[in-house]
C-alpha cells in the first residue's frame, strides 16, 4: 500500500533495484591509521578505509556516495552547519554499507561514539 510504512526491524524493499535495506544503528570502530585524508582539508572527517562491527574488520573497497544532513545555526537560519557526514560504501566482502559521522556529539560520554552504521544492502 502506498504510504504504508515498514515495521520496525524489517528491511526496506525497492521494487526498482530489487535491494532490501536493513536497519543497523550500531557503533563501528575505525580501525586506527586508516583514515583517509581525502575531505579533511573541507572539514570533513577522514573516512575510516577499515573498521570493527561485531567483532568483525570490514575494509572499504568503494565509495558509492557522500552527503551530510545540515542544521540551523545558532545564528539564525542563513548560518547552517554540517553535523552528520554520510558514505555509502561497498566493503571488500561485497557488502554496501550505509555509515556516517557525527559531527558535534551531545556529551563527552558520545564523543567516543562517533561512527555509526546505519544499514546494510541485501539482494
Amino acid at each position: 500500500m502506498v504510504g504504508e510504512e515498514t515495521p520496525p526491524g524489517r528491511p526496506k524493499s525497492s521494487p526498482v533495484t530489487g535491494m532490501s535495506e536493513e536497519f543497523i544503528g550500531e557503533q563501528i570502530a575505525p580501525v586506527s591509521g586508516t583514515m583517509t585524508a581525502e575531505g579533511m582539508a573541507r572539514g570533513e572527517p577522514g573516512l575510516p578505509l577499515r573498521f570493527i562491527w561485531r567483532e568483525q574488520e570490514h575494509e572499504i573497497a568503494a565509495v558509492l556516495g557522500t552527503w551530510s544532513d545540515t542544521r540551523e545555526g545558532v545564528d539564525g537560519p542563513d548560518m547552517r552547519y554540517r553535523y552528520r557526514h554520510w558514505f555509502r560504501v561497498r566493503t571488500t566482502s561485497g557488502l554496501v554499507m550505509r555509515i556516517y559521522f557525527i559531527r558535534n556529539p551531545a556529551s563527552r560520554t558520545e564523543a567516543r561514539h562517533r561512527w555509526w552504521l546505519y544499514s546494510i544492502e541485501r539482494r
